[in-house]
């Protein structure tokens, strides 16, 4: 197993035996991979170049002769029998990544005590069941799935096309029921099937009961589910994947389709895990950008700051009159936006940060008429840990000041209780300034 850091700045040398295998991944964006033929390489967020930062044209890495450069994506991924770690850089080298899985259990609320710190192609498996109430809950609430079904009913109270060949076949001599065939809603569809095998299929892991009773909102989502589907039968299981291979289109339930995809990958990976994979490529990846901007929304949340949904289109901002020029910040409310960078940022001035990031930030703040605006960081400097704002100035013209919150991640944590218990110590801190600039500039929580 090779291992490595996020945004490495090529600092890591292959194996002549490795490379290539490597070459077969190294280079392509994100977006040019073909996924119908990699079936068992997962990739959050699963929907590429729509969360404004253009993921899709990440690339996993790139292999420059025997150097190996890595940017955002962490996680671990393999190609034959040659596999790669990719740790967030805020881990010493062979240690456990804490910081991964404590975003990883923020973002998705998952009890990270009972998972596995590893990543290899057997552990992917229990992974994806600890994301499946994420994606049932996240698909739920838009409702129980539901779409025209073709029935066929032998009664008196006919509703539909009468079915004559079936009619003779079934009601001769006459006993006053009629054949006939009806096309109606139906909550017992394909998607609720394949809902309901992945729910059957949870419980028979070892971890599968406490996945399935996390919460009561998960409980009463698959009691929703089951009694949505009578029709079950564990031997149609293949039938019912068959049916899944074509992703749900629905304009109004969307989340269902990383449900759909969640669920079949799930249902699918045994299969997968043994069968002919030469030159496939395996693993489950994360884009840290993504992962920390969802981390922070699980902190500023309760601030009532909005966290445009990029993917509906959603609370975006729009430069414009006439809602044109649709913008999605990351973070905005009355008077303040705040920027997600996960890149490198922490001690930097003004000077020094990216001209589009500051760019952005200030058009945004001039459209909101804001007089706060900031970008929020992992640091791995601990020496100043109550340090988390900086100031990097004061704007001409309509004024405003621009902030730089730097998070320390903690260096030495004994093992991952610790670590979550400093992270906590952390976020406090980081709340009480944000608090304060919320009662400076007159905010309204």
């Amino acid at each position: 197993m090779h291992r490595t850091t996020d945004n490495n700045c090529g600092n890591y040398e292959v194996a002549d035996f490795h490379i290539d295998n490597f070459q077969k991944i190294a280079d392509v964006k994100i977006c040019d991979i073909r996924f119908e033929e990699n079936q068992n390489l997962l990739i959050f967020p699963d929907c590429l170049n729509q969360h404004g930062d253009r993921i899709g044209d990440d690339k996993i890495f790139s292999l420059c002769e025997s150097k190996l450069t890595t940017g955002n994506i962490m996680g671990f991924v393999g190609v034959n029998d040659s596999e790669l770690k990719i740790q967030s850089r805020f881990t010493k080298r062979n240690e456990e990544d804490y910081f991964l899985y404590y975003m990883l259990q923020k973002v998705f609320s998952m009890n990270m005590f009972d998972l596995k710190h590893s990543y290899n192609q057997e552990s992917i498996f229990d992974f994806l069941l600890y994301l499946f109430p994420y994606y049932l809950k996240k698909a739920l609430r838009q409702g129980l799935f539901k779409e025209y079904q073709h029935r066929e009913y032998n009664d008196v109270n006919v509703r539909g096309s009468i079915n004559v060949d079936r009619h003779i076949q079934t009601n001769i001599p006459f006993t006053g029921r009629i054949a006939y065939r009806t096309k109606e809603y139906s909550y017992d569809n394909c998607i609720t099937q394949l809902v309901r095998h992945t729910i059957e299929h949870i419980r028979k892991h070892p971890f599968g009961q406490n996945i399935l009773t996390n919460d009561s909102e998960t409980q009463s989502y698959i009691s929703q589910i089951i009694i949505a589907t009578p029709s079950y039968d564990r031997n149609k299981r293949h039938i019912v994947l068959n049916s899944n291979i074509k992703p749900i289109s629905h304009p109004f339930f969307f989340a269902y389709r990383d449900l759909q995809k969640i669920c079949s990958q799930i249902l699918r990976y045994e299969g997968l895990k043994y069968g002919d994979a030469k030159d496939k490529v395996y693993g489950l990846l994360f884009d840290g950008a993504w992962l920390w901007e969802e981390y922070l929304n699980t902190i500023l949340d309760k601030y009532d700051f909005i966290h445009p949904e990029n993917k509906s289109g959603k609370k975006a901002i729009y430069l414009f009159e006439n809602s044109r020029g649709k913008r999605f910040p990351d973070f905005w409310k009355e008077n303040i936006v705040l920027d997600a960078k996960y890149k490198k940022l922490a001690g930097k001035d003004c000077e020094s940060i990216d001209r589009n990031d500051m760019h952005q930030i200030v058009s945004y703040m001039y459209v909101k008429q804001a007089n706060l605006g900031g970008f929020i960081c992992p640091s791995d400097d601990t020496s100043q840990e109550k340090i988390f704002c900086s100031s990097l100035g004061n704007l001409n013209g309509y004024g405003g000041e621009v902030k730089l919150w730097s998070i320390p991640i903690p260096q030495t944590a004994k093992n991952y209780s610790d670590f979550c218990n400093e992270m906590n110590c952390c976020e406090k801190i980081f709340d009480e300034s944000i608090v304060s600039y919320i009662h400076e500039f007159g905010i309204s929580k």
